[in-house]
């Protein structure tokens, strides 16, 4: 059971991030984890984040959905936690992951005014109402995770609504997300060069790139760490980023950032560090079609170039157009720049572009990070 419990932990790390481009709802984990009544288990445990995370992609019909977590420094040495939750989130915590807060106060909240992100909290925001007016004035940005049939569900909490929406980021926060920044203190995971400075520093698997900083804390107006209370210094403008998917089967089954730093190849298993891996998505027909390094995306001064490294080659889908009539092929060692409403087609029904270009075409079957759980550690109320 162990073992099991640490292959879901590892699925549940896949989730969580603070990259702006990425994060699809704010929350915060010391609240989550003790969410008991979900489960009826012990009365702290990761796996609810895990459960939580499902219910985000339920609701959002769409896979592989990262939460941005803000954690409560305590929790890294909370005794209801096991040995092996606390590793995990001293982890997270290390490799910029998630936030660790002295005293998290409001920063929840702020993170969803400055990104425009759904917060998903049984916290009522008692006299934030004037600070936040979208608390109340925006149906699904505040909803409360509770008991369900099948796992959580989500109910209308402070503002009205039932599904998470996410609005627009505040003028703060795109001025903010405009530049990089620079805390003084060695070694900060959310806004140094690399990993963090603590236990796990030297095993960090994120390197952070510019474009994927979270946005920092306004403190008396001034842009400040919220890790360290720090001043953070003006590091210039963020490098240019853009946000594509990969839907499979009519699914939006993933999520990537592009930046000008660094190409992606995205194939059924890519060599390159950074890759999307899709093999686990396809078909036996797929998979002997798309070749382990397939297409790969990189952003030149603003527009996306789309070269075919395949073997096969791919399709062009101009404006998003299914007719085979207009289908452009895309032959091996080919380049295109990616126009708006533009998809590639790897293979029939495997198509990138950017999120808002793709809709869902099928019923959500959703990949739960809770699949390898025991049962024992999943009761869900009668």
């Amino acid at each position: 059971m162990r073992f099991e419990i640490s292959k879901v932990l590892d699925a549940i790390e896949g989730r969580v991030c603070t990259d702006p481009s990425l994060a699809r709802a704010v929350l915060d984990l010391a609240e989550v984890i003790r969410y008991q009544n979900i489960d009826g288990g012990r009365p702290a445990s990761l796996l609810r984040l895990g459960m939580v995370i499902d219910a985000l992609a339920r609701e959002l019909e769409e896979d592989s959905v990262p939460v941005y977590a803000v954690v409560h420094r305590a929790l890294l040495s909370d005794a209801d936690l096991t040995s092996n939750e606390r590793m995990v989130v001293r982890r997270w915590a290390d490799d910029g992951l998630v936030e660790v807060l002295d005293n998290p106060g409001d920063r929840m909240f702020e993170v969803a005014d400055l990104l425009g992100l759904p917060v998903l909290t049984r916290a009522r925001a008692d006299g934030l109402r004037g600070r936040y007016p979208w608390l109340v004035e925006q149906a699904g940005r505040v909803l409360a995770p509770v008991p369900g049939a099948g796992g959580p569900v989500f109910i209308a909490h402070v503002g009205g609504g039932h599904t998470p929406v996410a609005g627009d980021r505040s003028p703060a926060g795109v001025k903010l997300l405009s530049r990089q920044w620079r805390c003084p203190e060695p070694g900060c995971a959310l806004f140094g060069g690399g990993g963090g400075g603590g236990a796990f520093a030297d095993l960090a698997r994120v390197e952070r790139s510019p474009a994927g900083q979270p946005p920092p804390s306004l403190r008396g107006g001034a842009p400040t760490c919220p890790r360290h209370g720090a001043r953070l210094s003006d590091a210039g403008p963020r490098p240019r980023s853009e946000v594509l998917a990969v839907r499979v089967g009519g699914l939006i089954r993933r999520r990537f950032a592009l930046t000008e730093e660094q190409p992606v190849v995205v194939g059924r298993a890519p060599e390159q560090t950074g890759g999307i891996v899709l093999g686990q998505w396809l078909n036996d027909e797929a998979r002997r079609w798309i070749s382990r390094n397939h297409v790969r995306f990189e952003l030149r001064v603003g527009e996306v170039i789309v070269t075919d490294v395949s073997t096969n080659g791919s399709g062009i889908r101009p404006g998003g157009s299914m007719a085979e009539a207009d289908r452009v092929p895309l032959a091996p060692r080919q380049s295109r720049v990616l126009a708006e409403g533009d998809m590639v087609e790897l293979y029939p029904g495997v198509q990138i572009g950017r999120p808002g270009e793709l809709p869902a075409g099928a019923p959500y079957t959703p990949n739960s990070v809770m699949a390898e759980a025991p049962t024992m550690a999943m009761r869900l109320p009668k």
